[in-house]
């Protein structure tokens, strides 16, 4: 498997964990931007998400949730193609998840993402489906006033159709807070350290990924062939400031630079056949959630 093929498989499969990760928030509004100082393109995403726990039991959660984003491209650059063809992508994901506790400090969940990515300019086939789902074991131990040093570990195993893989995927993170004023948080696609203010404000330093991929419903030919799929990727480092406005009201600022950022148009094998600007920018993430 060449190396660049490789690196999508791993950046998309961190990118539906990040997704994942999202079950605490129970709705989100959020802007992001990508401004290219020294191009003409400019990316920016609008995402809102909702999702609503039934309980069954003491402690056991059925979870449905829906996420949608609409993804605007603005190239404004010299392409050898019809760039209207993919100015704004669709992607809508539902979420269904169940969890439950086993123990005392041991949480089972399990969660299944069909997923819509498309331009969505004709009507919706096969070609923009995609199903992702995953089973997650966590041991929490923050609220463990007998641990010498309270966590949370998440394990988990994931299948991603997006990541162009046959088989299930990893997954991990680790959270740690060390003292009333600093926590951390170790895993893949975000890592960051925390420092709190007070209850209301919180600093962070943080590093992760950000991304992409959907169908063109509507082939390209570039240079002779074929593109199908258009595939985003971004590194990014930087800042995020987060305000607690009510108990479970919380307005995130985050503002960064990227350190990779590649847009490719790729074929159904997903192989690449055209880069799009890749030149490293600002970063910002903005918006309002609700969390349990």
């Amino acid at each position: 498997m060449k190396l660049p093929k490789i690196l999508i498989i791993l950046f998309t499969f961190c990118f539906s964990q990040w997704a994942s990760g999202q079950l605490t928030d129970l709705a989100r509004l959020e802007y992001s931007f990508i401004p290219k100082t020294k191009s003409g393109d400019q990316y920016t995403r609008l995402r809102a998400l909702v999702n609503y726990p039934i309980e069954f039991k003491k402690d056991n959660y059925l979870v449905i949730g829906a996420e949608y984003n609409r993804v605007l491209l603005n190239l404004e650059d010299n392409y050898p193609f019809n760039r209207e063809l993919f100015e704004s992508l669709n992607i809508i994901d539902l979420n269904i998840a169940y969890t439950f506790k086993a123990s005392e400090f041991w949480r089972y969940g399990i969660k299944f993402n069909p997923r819509i990515a498309s331009t969505l300019t004709e009507q919706i086939t096969k070609d923009d489906i995609f199903l992702n789902g995953g089973v997650y074991t966590i041991n929490d131990r923050t609220d463990d006033e007998s641990a010498e040093k309270p966590y949370r570990l998440i394990l988990g195993i994931t299948y991603n159709s997006t990541a162009g893989v046959p088989y299930p995927l990893p997954f991990i993170s680790y959270y740690r807070r060390v003292n009333e004023q600093w926590s951390f948080n170790a895993g893949v696609p975000k890592s960051n350290v925390k420092y709190y203010f007070n209850d209301k404000n919180m600093a962070q330093f943080f590093i992760g990924l950000d991304g992409y991929m959907a169908n063109l419903q509507r082939p390209l030919d570039v240079n002779g062939k074929e593109v199908d799929n258009i595939t985003m990727s971004v590194a990014v480092g930087g800042l995020g400031y987060e305000h607690r406005i009510t108990d479970h009201i919380v307005l995130y600022v985050y503002s960064g630079y990227t350190v990779r950022f590649k847009n490719v148009l790729r074929n159904e094998d997903r192989d690449e056949v055209y880069e799009l600007d890749n030149l490293n920018s600002y970063y910002l993430r903005t918006g309002l959630k609700f969390k349990i």
